[in-house]
């Protein structure tokens, strides 16, 4: 039997990117497992012995959605003082924007 090769999707490929950018700048990160469990949960858990956690969730720059689940959870994190940061892609100007404030709300299609 042949085995079918299953390429990555972008957005899987982009989310192992940060990852590895966040391993380089001392950043414990933890990808979290889209299960019936982990619904609505963001994308990488990450913490830093100096700047704390910061949970990311990883959208593409363009055509991203967000999941009704995640539409749900979000606001119940930022209710509760959690931020969640939205990063779309592994560069320095990314990886920035977790110093300043939680911005996943300024992906909303409200905000545009």
């Amino acid at each position: 039997m042949r085995k079918i090769k299953q390429t990555k999707k972008p957005e899987s490929i982009l989310q192992d990117k940060i990852v590895a950018m966040l391993k380089t700048h001392d950043w414990y990160a933890r990808e979290t497992h889209g299960n019936m469990y982990q619904s609505g949960f963001p994308d990488i858990f990450a913490c830093h012995a100096r700047y704390g956690i910061r949970w990311i969730e990883v959208k593409m720059s363009t055509g991203y959605k967000f999941t009704p689940a995640q539409l749900d959870v979000f606001p119940h994190f930022a209710a509760k003082g959690v931020g969640i940061w939205i990063l779309t892609a592994a560069t320095e100007v990314q990886y920035k924007l977790l110093f300043g404030p939680s911005n996943w709300h300024m992906f909303l299609s409200v905000m545009k």
